[in-house]
């Protein structure tokens, strides 16, 4: 009898539209299935061949879709099985040639120890360097300083998931004694420091900021916590992400913005901002796949690099897009075979520091740096060295909303500047971002979102409602987007004229733009404001005004020199934020600063 069964076999009906013949409920299963083939934006097919592609999808697609889903998705976070397919920025269509050497930087002179703690706390990497090796300090006082630091502004900025005390003293103790035996590892011996609570450290928590995952340990030892600490730095604490690396709310709280604690820090490398912002380390390593660098070190006022994509390794840190990673539509974007047996991967954009100036920026990156055994993505970039860069060679672009001291400064020091822009006529740069990036969430996050865990999320409107549209993205105009990024990635480097450009850090198109065409960016403070609705009395609180240098991919050292340049003859990057004056004119807790608006894709 007809349509007994809501499965409709092949053969219940013919093929050829001008001898179909369909029953009640076959006409009935071909209306609801449209519905759902209308949010693919592919409801132009018959009826009769939705029900085609209905018994198709069932048989043939859903038991492909299981297995791969089985053999390499069941373990959230995406720390395994990576994409065969790996971006390459090189705009080129030959792989730069030289050899990876480590920079040499400058050995401050005359460094004496400050007379108090807090003054310790705000001095460069370079200078608190050339106190432990003069013994006017050892690294066991300094992570003591610093641990103390963390403890006591943590309770106003929710800036800390945990600390590394048992194991920063055991590093520290183990710089001290290195250096009393005449072992000096470098600039970053004895150094304290914190991570991003996406990046693995065996024996700790890594919680990726949220509920979910909040007593998670992986027994990984992240490539760049593993580069740090044979470096001799000093690892004291685990710092904030936003809940599984977007903006800044997890499972603790919300970070704030030292600067004016009645604002949050932005970006979902929240704790490295806040914490170098406040003094609570001397640096800190955070990701971006979309703004987490940019935003907030623009919100914090410190300064930080978003480095070319591939230049550090990110073996051991919670993946969210392999399409920020992933192409294949353009000569600088190629195939690469990968052999994923017992790879523990990631691919969370771009790590990078937070720092006190352009300066350390460099000497951490030349830390971090090189390939990574592990990351089929990652490469030795022979970057030349930033502090021997002849600046005055350079021709640099200032766009319309650029700061125009830097451009005057940089002037000043003879290089180059001209007005810019970026031509292209791609004009769908903020929806590609999303598009891909949602769906490459997605299947790292398939259980997660399987078992109902998006419920327990800490902010309803970000990643659960993006990635249930991401359930419905057709895999043909996934392709599209990326063929789209294709053809932005051309256009930019066409119109890329300039050896860099000065702009606005935090300009949306921009954020996308520079991710997804895989351009670096150094974000520096050029100034601070008033805040608006300033209390009568007067407050400390400022707003920081921060602009980005940005260098074609794989020229971060013209970035770099730069902005070492404009703040060798600049001191905003060297103020300090108003966090001990938290008096009632500086921060008035209500119900209003605990609302959670909805805010831009900040990852």
């Amino acid at each position: 009898m007809c349509c007994q069964k809501v499965r409709i076999p092949i053969d219940t009906f013919c093929l050829k539209e001008s001898k179909i013949s369909q029953c009640p409920q076959q006409n009935s299963e071909a209306s609801s299935l449209r519905h759902a083939f209308k949010i693919l934006d592919a409801d132009f097919f018959t009826d009769n061949k939705i029900l085609e592609v209905a018994k198709g999808a069932e048989e043939f697609n859903i038991p492909i879709i299981r297995a791969n889903r089985k053999s390499v998705a069941s373990v959230d976070g995406g720390l395994q099985n990576p994409s065969c397919l790996v971006f390459d920025p090189n705009w080129g269509s030959e792989q730069p040639d030289g050899i990876n050497r480590r920079f040499t930087h400058p050995v401050p002179s005359g460094i004496q120890r400050p007379g108090s703690n807090e003054d310790i706390a705000f001095m460069s990497v370079l200078e608190l360097g050339e106190l432990i090796r003069t013994r006017q300090i050892t690294s066991e006082e300094l992570t003591r300083l610093f641990l103390e630091r963390l403890r006591r502004y943590n309770g106003i900025l929710e800036a800390v998931v945990s600390y590394t005390e048992e194991l920063a003293y055991a590093q520290a103790k183990r710089a001290d004694e290195l250096l009393a035996q005449g072992v000096d590892l470098g600039p970053l011996h004895g150094i304290p420091y914190g991570l991003k609570d996406i990046i693995a450290v065996p024996e700790y928590h890594t919680t990726w900021g949220s509920t979910s995952f909040k007593d998670q340990v992986l027994d990984i030892d992240a490539w760049v916590y593993q580069r740090l600490r044979s470096a001799g730095a000093v690892l004291v604490a685990k710092l904030v992400s936003g809940s599984l690396a977007y903006d800044d709310i997890w499972f603790g709280g919300r970070t704030r913005n030292p600067w004016n604690i009645e604002e949050f820090s932005t970006g979902s490398s929240a704790g490295p901002a806040a914490c170098t912002s406040a003094g609570m380390v001397p640096f800190a390593i955070g990701s971006e796949t979309a703004g987490s660098i940019t935003y907030p070190a623009a919100r914090c006022g410190v300064t930080a690099l978003r480095p070319t994509f591939g230049a550090v390794g990110r073996t051991g840190v919670m993946s969210i897009s392999e399409s920020l990673v992933t192409s294949y539509c353009h000569p600088g974007l190629f195939l690469r075979e990968v052999d994923n047996d017992d790879i523990s991967n990631s691919w969370q954009d771009k790590l990078g520091p937070f720092c006190r100036s352009a300066a350390d920026c460099t000497i951490i990156l030349d830390a971090i740096r090189g390939r990574d055994p592990d990351d089929p993505s990652s490469r030795d970039i022979p970057l030349d060295n930033p502090f021997t860069v002849d600046i005055t060679k350079l021709t640099v672009g200032y766009l319309d909303d650029a700061e125009m001291e830097v451009v005057q400064v940089l002037s000043s020091k003879g290089v180059t500047m001209v007005p810019f822009r970026l031509n292209y006529t791609v004009d769908s740069v903020q929806g590609i971002l999303n598009f891909t990036m949602d769906v490459d969430m997605l299947a790292h996050f398939d259980e997660w979102q399987r078992l109902g865990k998006d419920d327990q999320y800490e902010a309803q409107e970000q990643w659960p409602v993006e990635l249930r549209r991401a359930r419905v993205v057709p895999a043909v105009d996934y392709v599209q987007a990326q063929r789209a990024r294709g053809k932005l990635i051309r256009e930019v480097r066409e119109s890329f004229n300039v050896d860099a450009f000065i702009g606005n850090a935090t300009d949306w198109e921009k954020v996308c733009l520079g991710n997804l065409v895989g351009v670096p960016v150094i974000v520096v403070p050029t100034g601070y404001a008033n805040i608006s609705a300033s209390p009568p009395s007067g407050t400390r609180r400022r707003t920081t005004v921060t602009t980005g240098i940005y260098a074609p991919p794989q020229k971060d050292h013209i970035a770099l020199a730069l902005a070492i340049a404009y703040q060798s003859v600049t001191d905003h990057h060297k103020q300090r934020p108003p966090i001990n004056d938290t008096g009632p004119n500086d921060w008035t807790p209500n119900a209003q600063s605990k609302k959670y608006p909805p805010r831009q894709l900040l990852l």
